[in-house]
């Protein structure tokens, strides 16, 4: 049979051409072992859908599928930032010897109670962890770890960090650190699957480690008259540290309730109570009433004279942006991208904030410029008493002197006690 050039060149155009690989083909061919998760997913999506067009860039609410990965990835380093920016507020005159060592053993002990209460959290609840594309991936879930093997790490840990707490700052600040561990592990994670309420809890917990900076800062420059956890938490030298613990305490609710609503359905799915898909009209409303909350709370921080003047205009503007976003959420009820607003507004405003009230602290410039520095605990018995009108001896002046001298100290104490200055 004779066959004519072209068409043999059609047959090997024809045999040579492979079939276009559609998803559909890359799923069936490849094992789900060797295809990542969000992957998959993905394969999955295009499989059922195949001639809808790729969209999702432009989907108005899509986080990362692994935002809340980056979101517990940021917050462990963010809570060091948070304790050493609070640590440096409420202590300035830092030092090589004890100042550092009180903040290696309140970082280190936070650190190790973090991770206990995150195992403990792990611990409880794998097999609903495994019904949320955020948390399936979790040790426990893909059978990395025994239940054994986390629960002696839980314990470990905490232990451990409430050691180095009490032993490198004081009892008040590692009993915070375990009202944390408890709070976290044993009434926030069961109380997830009860009430919505399990978010107010987790505020607190987020709320309680700036105070234990401040506690761990204050605690050095307390006397033995002054050292008792009535002293650092509940008398007015704590006001500082409650004010920033009440600003985590606001933050977290625009921060999670609006990350919470672009992953509304996931929690639903593993039986999580929360407003998100509870009650998304209230989910709006409580972000932006914390959104307000914001204010009052940096304002606060001026009135009792820890930062100055410039810092109203720093947290103005940064509250005003995120109550801005939270408005937006409130209108849209999370729609038309104002979750996704609202989230990016919260994870740079809190940063924000606190740096700015590191650098507008009152006081912490004071002599930059000049290059001088006073000595504010000067021993009464190096100071001369020189007669003011140096006519005689001079009693009168003298003892005037010495009752301004005396008045002077206990005023720079009373700072002291206050977190202002740490004596030398």
């Amino acid at each position: 049979m004779e066959v004519k050039g072209d068409e043999i060149k059609q047959v090997v155009v024809e045999t040579a051409t492979p079939e276009p690989v559609t998803p559909i083909a890359i799923a069936e061919a490849a094992p789900d072992d060797h295809i990542s998760p969000h992957r998959r997913r993905w394969l999955q999506k295009k499989a059922a859908e195949p001639n809808v067009p790729d969209t999702s860039s432009a989907t108005e609410e899509q986080l990362p599928l692994d935002a809340s990965s980056r979101l517990a990835t940021a917050a462990t380093s963010l809570q060091a930032d948070i304790l050493s920016t609070t640590t440096h507020l409420a202590d300035t005159n830092t030092t090589l010897s004890t100042s550092t060592l009180t903040f290696l053993f309140l970082t280190s002990g936070t650190f190790l109670s973090c991770a206990s209460a995150n195992a403990f959290n792990m611990l409880f609840e794998p097999k609903y962890d495994a019904l949320m594309t955020r948390t399936r991936n979790r040790p426990l879930v893909r059978g990395l770890i025994s239940s054994r093997g986390a629960l002696l790490f839980a314990v470990f840990t905490g232990l451990t960090g409430l050691a180095l707490l009490g032993f490198g700052t004081n009892p008040t600040v590692a009993g915070l650190s375990g009202l944390n561990i408890f709070l976290y592990g044993f009434v926030y994670t069961p109380l997830k699957r009860v009430s919505w309420l399990n978010t107010w809890v987790g505020a607190i917990v987020g709320g309680i480690p700036p105070l234990m900076g401040w506690a761990a800062a204050a605690g050095e420059t307390a006397t033995s008259e002054h050292h008792s956890w009535r002293d650092l938490l509940f008398s007015e030298s704590s006001i500082g540290g409650w004010l920033l613990a009440g600003l985590l305490f606001a933050w977290q609710f625009p921060h999670f309730n609006s990350l919470s609503h672009t992953i509304r359905n996931d929690y639903k799915n593993a039986g999580h109570k929360m407003l998100a898909w509870m009650n998304p009209a209230r989910n709006a409303r409580v972000a932006l009433r914390y959104s307000i909350l914001m204010f009052p709370l940096c304002f606060g921080l001026y009135y009792y004279n820890i930062v100055n003047s410039a810092y109203l205009v720093i947290s103005t503007g940064c509250n005003a942006w995120m109550l801005k976003e939270a408005v937006r959420f409130y209108r849209h009820q999370g729609a038309q991208g104002s979750a996704r607003g609202l989230f990016w507004a919260s994870v740079w405003q809190l940063p924000l904030v606190l740096v700015g009230a590191l650098i507008c602290k009152t006081g912490i410039w004071d002599g930059f410029f000049t290059g001088k520095e006073v000595n504010a605990y000067e021993d009464p018995e190096d100071a001369e008493f020189v007669p003011v009108g140096g006519e005689g001896l001079g009693m009168d002046d003298a003892l005037g002197r010495g009752k301004a001298l005396q008045d002077s100290l206990q005023t720079q104490h009373n700072l002291a006690m206050m977190g202002f200055k740490r004596p030398s």
